[in-house]
Formats: structure tokens, sequence, C-alpha cells
């Protein structure tokens, strides 16, 4: 309980320097979205949160304003047909996930914690029931996602969530963000239009 009152403290901060220090690239992103393709700049989505409540999480918008809606990427019969050409850009280098240290701010999301699944995905949201993965903070970031990311199946990336909650603790987070900086420089599991490609054991990834 006292980490989690320390782990709001410290989003508050951190959140709060990241939305002042990354304004000018939050400006730069703006325009090069707007250049790029009609409709709004940020994409709003239904996702679902601590004790499964509902929030509406913030991306910077990477799609057509015509692609399907509350569909995951891996999902749709051929994604890159929607994506733009700036929001290539910006999946690959994760850069669309940058609204959501508003997210964090307003205390929606913290900054680790198992990613927030889309409302509609129950599979993914009964597997992480098993492991009280879905009674914690959502995050910016977690386990799974230096773990394997979009390649992992839905029961690996739940079991690896339940590890982050078995562990969750000053060590395990700075563990998820340092591991964070290195999948994102190497894009690490970044897999359009498909998942569940990786299936190899747990062992030998802490």
């Amino acid at each position: 309980m006292l980490y989690r009152i320390v782990k709001r403290i410290v989003d508050i901060v951190l959140s709060a320097v990241g939305l002042i220090v990354l304004s000018p690239i939050y400006l730069l992103l703006v325009i090069a979205i707007k250049l790029d393709s009609r409709g709004p700049v940020l994409f709003k989505q239904k996702r679902v949160g601590i004790h499964k409540t509902h929030f509406k999480i913030l991306k910077f918008r990477t799609m057509r304003i015509d692609a399907p809606k509350d569909v995951p990427t891996h999902l749709m019969k051929n994604p890159e047909q929607w994506i733009t050409r700036v929001g290539r850009f910006l999946r690959k280098t994760s850069l669309d996930e940058l609204p959501q240290i508003w997210n964090v701010f307003v205390g929606n999301m913290s900054i680790v914690g198992p990613r927030p699944a889309l409302w509609n995905q129950y599979d993914l949201i009964a597997e992480r029931d098993k492991y009280g993965a879905n009674d914690v903070p959502v995050g910016l970031t977690g386990w799974a996602q230096i773990n394997g990311r979009d390649e992992l199946e839905i029961e690996v990336k739940a079991k690896l969530d339940g590890e982050y909650v078995q562990k969750m603790g000053l060590i395990m987070d700075l563990r998820c963000l340092f591991g964070t900086i290195v999948s994102v420089l190497r894009s690490d599991g970044v897999v359009e239009g498909g998942t569940g490609k990786k299936h190899s054991s747990l062992s030998g990834k802490e």
C-alpha cells in the first residue's frame, strides 16, 4: 500500500515534468500529423483500467479517420492500408504513446504497469483475472512490453503481467523503465497485423 502511494506521487511529478519538457516535441508531432492527413491529432479509445474500470486513453492518431473502430491492429486483415505515413513512424518509435503522459498525470494510468486492454479484449481481461493483474494501475509500459510486446500470445502476456504484480516495487519498475528504453531503440516486438507469433518459454527473460 505504501509503495502504491509513493508510486502515485512519482507518477504525478514525472508526468508533469514530462509534459513540460516534451512540449516542443508535442508541437512538432501535431504539425506533422495535421500536414500528413485530415482528421484530429489525438485518438481516444476506451480502455480497461484498474479494477476493470473504463477510461479514455490518448494517443497521437496514426490511422486514417475511416479505419475500423475498437479493433486491435492484429485483428485487421491488412492494417498497413489504414496507417498514415507519419503514423508508421510514430508507431515504430512509440511516439504515438506520448499523449498518455496526460493519462498518467490525471490518474488513469501509471508510468509502469500492465498495458491497458481494449474494452472488448475479453480474453486478455479474463486471463489477467487469474493473476490479479486487473487490480493494479495500468501503465505506459510494463513487464510484458519489454518481453515481447505485440509478439506475445494472450496467455503469455497475462502471465507476464502476473509476474509484474508479484514483484511490483521500485526495482521491478526500474527494470521495466530501462528495458523499455532498450526496446524502443531497437523497435523490439512491433508486429503490425500479427500477434501470437512468440512461443518461447518465459525462462531467461528476467
